[in-house]
């Protein structure tokens, strides 16, 4: 018995041991910027300045009436909703035909998979000059049909869709290698048991895969609405939450007034905002997504 608890007290330590590198980044890099965000949201600081000026809840009640944010906010959700509507249909479906071609799909798989390899800075790049007023292929080919100029980023009303658009092409291929991997996953004989009982591929797929994949679906809907939630590089990059506040999205806003206009007691309050959001927003979801699946559960 006391060789039992020595091994069971040294595999113990062994693993504490393990943990210790992991857990120190944890608290470091997550807990503490976490943690400091609010402290500095009570204060009033340049971010040079060594006295930071305590300012109570004057931070908070402007980030309340603050109508930047709120259509910051109002973005951010749109693009939540647009990427639950959008994003995971797209990639659900090509990696259903995937799976139904087997071996055949691997160049189609690379293909689709190609945009997810770039970098977020050469994608923003790329679709700028693509989307370009001047020379762009949008102009390019209004032009050719006796066209005018076609300026997607510039147009107020057209911008958040625009960057919307280059999000799905880098997104959607990796949600796809997600559920790729999830149906490859399921026994084949499934699938032939389904045609035995003379089902079709949309009764197999609505009927079967569906059902069978609800967890994964909750999965990859909750990082989708936590990336919406926190986007920032590529709305940057292409058009810095401009034309008129028109793209503007929490992140990008909390960047702006942190380091342009040197508010960091004023951007700290953003940026724990936003934590505040995508956590109850996360919670809210898996919640629902829980009473969901008990309901399916009862009634099967």
């Amino acid at each position: 018995m006391n060789l039992y608890n020595a091994r069971r007290r040294e595999i113990f330590f062994v693993s504490a041991l393990f943990l210790v590198p992991a857990v120190f980044l944890l608290l470091v890099y997550i807990y503490y910027s976490v943690g400091y965000a609010f402290f500095l949201s009570f204060r009033d600081w340049n971010g040079i300045d060594p006295v930071k000026r305590f300012v109570e809840m004057m931070n908070w009640r402007e980030l309340l009436r603050d109508p930047s944010f709120t259509g910051a906010i109002r973005h951010n959700l749109l693009i939540i909703v647009m990427s639950l509507v959008i994003q995971q249909p797209i990639a659900i479906a090509l990696a259903f035909m995937l799976d139904r071609m087997g071996p055949r799909s691997g160049p189609l798989r690379v293909v689709y998979y190609f945009p997810a390899l770039f970098s977020t800075a050469a994608v923003g790049m790329l679709f700028t000059f693509i989307y370009s007023p001047r020379n762009g292929i949008f102009t390019t080919i209004s032009r050719l049909f006796g066209g005018g100029i076609v300026d997607i980023l510039g147009n107020p009303s057209m911008s958040l869709m625009g960057v919307f658009t280059v999000i799905c092409w880098t997104a959607i291929p990796f949600y796809m290698l997600f559920y790729r991997a999830v149906l490859s996953a399921m026994d084949t004989e499934i699938y032939e048991a389904s045609l035995i009982d003379g089902a079709t591929l949309s009764q197999y797929f609505f009927r079967i895969v569906l059902p069978m994949i609800k967890v994964s679906i909750q999965t990859a809907c909750t990082l989708s609405m936590i990336g919406s939630l926190k986007y920032f590089d590529l709305v940057y990059i292409m058009t810095e939450g401009g034309p008129n506040s028109s793209s503007e999205l929490m992140a990008t806003y909390m960047y702006r007034m942190t380091f342009r206009f040197r508010r960091m007691g004023y951007g700290s309050s953003i940026a724990s905002g936003m934590f505040i959001i995508v956590v109850l927003f996360s919670l809210f979801f898996l919640f629902i997504s829980n009473i969901i699946m008990k309901e399916n559960g009862k009634k099967a």
